[in-house]
């Protein structure tokens, strides 16, 4: 329809994923969706006659990360884009942007390994920092060929290798979350390793041993939940990530985003009685913006109900306490009622 082969519109694409403006959401066939930003870029864009190739030598990737808005008081970062339309608030870090902070990093080829509890936002400033990320959702039953890739029949019968993410991140120059990274067996992230070291290579063994070198770019980084059951940080795999950062829900972001002062200040008191070791749990960002959402449909007091009934079993009774001291009336768990 464009006049172009598929080669060069796969190569246009791949521009846009690496300025953060389109992200790729297949690989068997190559598969592209537009962000928030492609508008942009398409109106940014020229239309010229292109070179003669015979006498233009071919331009090299780019390597150019996007970078946070900067806002008008004092250079205070703006929110950044993440490629599913989402706006992330950076915050403080090193005296940077987080999402600065985390692509410096990257540039100088040091590792990232982000804990703390589920919903505190660990993703969200991954995709921020780099949207042409490839994720890989960890669990007791991820596998080395979840990872390298493996033979899958195609439609005529017949059977063809294709390759997993880390290989893919590897050809690719992109950066590899590993979501969950301390529930992926130890044997299978073995066979990370070789990759993040300075052979950064790894030798796929099921694929004719064949060799794959990474190319400039390529990045791992981790996600860890401390208190998730059977998540277990080992020594081989923390002596990998060389800078551990700690995330913890920000729940000033939380009041700035309108969020009902009650609710952030019950999440507030909470977490000091979760520091102390009172309770094993805390609502964190995640679960005031559902709050919220839940509260502009169903009302706060539903909302509330919710809050007390979405927390473990151990903690719930100490939950609704807190909640009905700062309500000045009992709350409990959300539930149905008589017959309407």
């Amino acid at each position: 329809m464009l006049g172009h082969s598929g080669g060069a519109i796969g190569n246009a694409c791949e521009t846009l994923v690496r300025r953060g403006e389109a992200v790729r959401v297949g690989f068997n066939p190559r598969m592209y969706r537009a962000t928030a930003t492609t508008a942009a870029a398409a109106a940014q864009a020229t239309v010229s006659r292109p070179p003669d190739p015979a006498h233009t030598p071919p331009a090299p990737p780019s390597t150019t990360r996007p970078t946070p808005a900067v806002g008008p008081a004092g250079g205070r970062p703006g929110p950044v884009t993440r490629p599913n339309g989402q706006q992330y608030h950076p915050r403080a870090l090193a005296n940077l942007p987080d999402v600065e902070a985390l692509r410096r990093l990257r540039e100088a080829g040091v590792p990232v390994l982000l804990y703390g509890p589920p919903g505190t936002g660990k993703t969200s400033l991954i995709e921020a920092a780099f949207p042409e990320l490839i994720t890989v959702a960890g669990d007791g039953d991820t596998t080395v060929g979840d990872l390298i890739g493996e033979y899958t029949q195609d439609q005529h019968g017949g059977y063809e290798f294709i390759y997993g993410p880390l290989v893919t991140a590897m050809q690719e120059g992109r950066a590899l979350l590993l979501d969950d990274a301390t529930l992926i067996s130890p044997k299978v992230l073995a066979a990370l390793y070789p990759a993040m070291d300075g052979r950064r290579q790894i030798q796929v063994k099921a694929h004719k041993g064949e060799t794959i070198t990474a190319a400039e770019g390529f990045y791992v980084i981790a996600g860890h939940n401390p208190g998730v059951h059977g998540a277990v940080l080992t020594e081989a795999l923390a002596s990998r990530f060389s800078v551990q950062i700690q995330v913890g829900s920000d729940y000033d972001l939380a009041t700035a985003l309108k969020i009902n002062r009650t609710a952030v200040r019950i999440a507030r008191n909470l977490a000091t009685c979760q520091q102390a070791g009172e309770v094993g749990w805390a609502p964190q960002l995640r679960e005031l913006i559902a709050f919220q959402k839940i509260a502009d449909v169903l009302g706060a007091e539903a909302a509330f109900a919710n809050l007390v009934g979405i927390a473990p079993l151990e903690d719930r009774d100490t939950v609704a306490e807190i909640v009905t001291k700062a309500l000045g009336k009992p709350v409990a768990a959300l539930s149905l009622g008589r017959q309407l």
